[in-house]
């Protein structure tokens, strides 16, 4: 992903609490667990406790929003949203799950609403559900005639290859998009997404599949007019 690095990192730092750069001090918040970290937020309004998971998580939601919404600037706006509503709503974290589990939950449900109350929530998007890119025989129909998969990996993870593959994971429908996110590059376990976005088991590794399929028909397609014109 191509990120502004550089507002990412301003961002943060205008969130945390106090706008401290120890992290450590005499009480050690880095070697504390997120429950932990929790928990002293939560009973002394610890500055530092909020700011280590900032530390920790702030890259993680943002690249969640990023991927949700397409959109750096909406992202770092959701990204905000998210550790405001954190500030005001770690006592009602009940340990029930991970916090890490907990949060992704808060930061896919400000990204969706964050979209729907966008202009863009009247955009109409792909659905994968009757998507079929095999043929019954198997096959990944086209790629016979668009095989791309002899080039070298500088062609294709490259920065021309990197482009592509952002290109098509865009087009990805948000609902595919976010749990493809979640599996391939946060990689968390289909149970542990079916927890933050309510869903099944199953439904999670049927959109896992579908987004991958999708992919690779596009790469196809992508690396196909890149490289044979």
């Amino acid at each position: 992903m191509k990120s502004d690095r550089s507002a990412h990192e301003r961002m943060i730092s205008v969130l945390s609490l106090g706008n401290k750069t120890g992290w450590g001090g005499e009480r050690g918040v880095s070697d504390l667990t997120d429950e932990d970290l929790v928990s002293l937020y939560v009973a002394r309004r610890d500055e530092e406790a909020f700011n280590e998971l900032v530390n920790r998580y702030g890259d993680k939601v943002y690249r969640l929003a990023y991927r949700i919404t397409s959109s750096q600037n909406d992202a770092e706006e959701i990204l905000q949203e998210v550790f405001l509503i954190l500030v005001e709503k770690l006592s009602t974290f009940r340990k029930e799950s991970r916090f890490s589990t907990w949060l992704y939950r808060v930061a896919s449900n400000a990204s969706f609403m964050y979209i729907r109350n966008s202009r863009r929530s009247s955009e109409k998007e792909l659905s994968l559900d009757d998507y079929k890119p095999y043929n019954d025989y198997g096959v990944l129909e086209g790629v016979e005639e668009r095989d791309w998969s002899g080039r070298p990996d500088s062609q294709l993870l490259g920065k021309e290859g990197t482009k592509l593959i952002e290109r098509a994971i865009g087009e990805l429908p948000e609902e595919y998009r976010v749990v493809f996110h979640m599996k391939d590059i946060e990689r968390l376990t289909s149970k542990e997404i079916s927890r933050i976005l309510k869903l099944s088991v199953p439904a999670v590794k049927s959109r896992v599949l579908r987004a991958r399929l999708f992919l690779r028909d596009k790469l196809s397609e992508y690396y196909s007019e890149l490289y044979n014109g």
